[in-house]
């Protein structure tokens, strides 16, 4: 059976070879990695990240040449879902929602025509079976406790039924533009309070929004958008969980939970949903690096492994795009992004984590499923999928300084092969 190993390290990237399994004939007992694909884990739905109006805006300055050049590097046969933002978010030129009036009568999308929009159809000419994820980071001020966009507030409880009827007419407004939203959550960061556009949401509001306004919006408007809770970090997604999903009417209307990286590990928490609730789909949404940081390729490599085998169905970066200095941004929170513009705006530069997520990326197919595996030591990481075509992906991580052997054995055939310090490898058998 032939292998094809796809190899990185810094500054020398996807470096291929190609090997063979041989048979075992004999019982091979130490440094061993083993595949099972016939026991196969929850399915995976893709990979992407965030079409924000700062990433719109960059590709904006791009020529015709580089936008084409930079939607291949994204949409050809790599991302496969995209989350979009429902009115501005710090990530903006400046803050903004679609309707100012109280009975929504102005509501309209045309300040995504300029950058958004066009972005998002370049990209669905690459890719037409993208998926969408649309998350806002605030209802319009006038239905909040505080009326400002920033500054958390809570959704005032007299507004609930608008505000359902406002993302409603999102969702409408882009169908016309022919881009389907297929998962909502309701907020971004339902306990953040921000400088920038924010909202709180106990869970007890969030349940009761969700189960009588907005699901009961969709129905009436014959929207199918699945909707997912939380979309926030991990130390209390279980909790959350557990109250929202605790009863069957909202079990059948939620269909899942979404969550960001930023307070650290819990993979424990998603697998005890997994385990909980094995038919509900989590969301990997957002995770993201500030821009004095280093890049931090093997967080992510770590951080991708840990999520899928914990149970994750998707996984979404943040900004797909951003200019030299990590925005623009209206209250300067500034960060890394995979591709970021070179200082005169006319090119863009792959970051290390690019290649690190392409490695996972370009190889585990929408719709593959996570399969089981073991491995016999702790200084590697591993994560195994086998996709529609029954093609196996197997993708090992060494963030030590030390090398590392093993011998992969998957069907009773085997690979001897070592993993170097600081690198990544990527085997595909097909």
């Amino acid at each position: 059976m032939e292998i094809i190993k796809y190899e990185s390290i810094y500054k020398n990237y996807f470096k291929k070879s190609k090997n063979k399994l041989k048979p075992m004939a004999k019982h091979i007992e130490n440094q061993v990695i083993n595949i099972y694909p016939d026991f196969e884990k929850q399915s995976f739905i893709g990979f992407g990240g965030a079409i924000t109006e700062s990433s719109a805006y960059c590709y904006s300055l791009l020529s015709s040449n580089k936008k084409k050049e930079f939607m291949k590097d994204y949409f050809d046969n790599n991302y496969s879902i995209c989350r979009i933002c429902i009115g501005s978010s710090d990530f903006s030129l400046k803050s903004y929602s679609y309707s100012k009036k109280k009975d929504l009568s102005d509501f309209n999308i045309s300040h995504d025509m300029t950058n958004i929009i066009p972005m998002i159809k370049d990209a669905l000419k690459i890719n037409p079976e993208l998926k969408f994820l649309a998350s806002p980071w605030s209802p319009p001020a006038f239905m909040k406790t505080n009326k400002l966009l920033n500054f958390g507030g809570h959704l005032s409880k007299n507004y609930y039924k608008l505000y359902a009827e406002y993302l409603t007419k999102f969702i409408l407004a882009y169908k016309k533009e022919g881009i389907k939203i297929d998962y909502l959550t309701i907020q971004n960061e339902t306990n953040a309070f921000q400088i920038w556009e924010s909202c709180i949401f106990s869970p007890e509001q969030e349940k009761d929004f969700i189960e009588n306004y907005l699901f009961p919006a969709f129905q009436k408007n014959s929207i199918n958008s699945k909707i997912l809770i939380h979309d926030h970090n991990k130390e209390h997604i279980f909790n959350k969980a557990l109250y929202e999903f605790k009863n069957e009417k909202s079990r059948n209307i939620i269909s899942g939970i979404a969550f960001h990286w930023y307070s650290g590990d819990h993979y424990e928490n998603i697998e005890l949903i997994r385990k909980y609730f094995p038919e509900k789909l989590i969301f990997h949404t957002e995770g993201c690096f500030g821009y004095s940081k280093e890049e931090c390729k093997y967080h992510y490599a770590q951080d991708i492994i840990d999520d899928l085998n914990a149970g994750t169905n998707a996984y979404l970066d943040w900004n797909i795009l951003l200019n030299y200095k990590g925005g623009p941004n209206h209250v300067r929170n500034y960060c890394m992004a995979p591709i970021m513009l070179t200082k005169e705006n006319s090119n863009y530069e792959k970051s290390l984590n690019y290649y690190y997520i392409q490695h996972f990326s370009k190889f585990i197919k929408p719709n593959a499923k996570i399969i089981e595996h073991s491995k016999y030591s702790r200084n590697i990481s591993v994560l195994s999928a086998k996709n529609p075509d029954n093609s196996i992906v197997i993708v090992i991580l060494n963030d030590s300084t030390t090398q590392v052997p093993f011998n992969l054995i998957i069907n009773n055939n085997f690979l001897k092969d070592k993993i170097k310090p600081n690198s990544i490898i990527t085997y595909l058998m097909q």
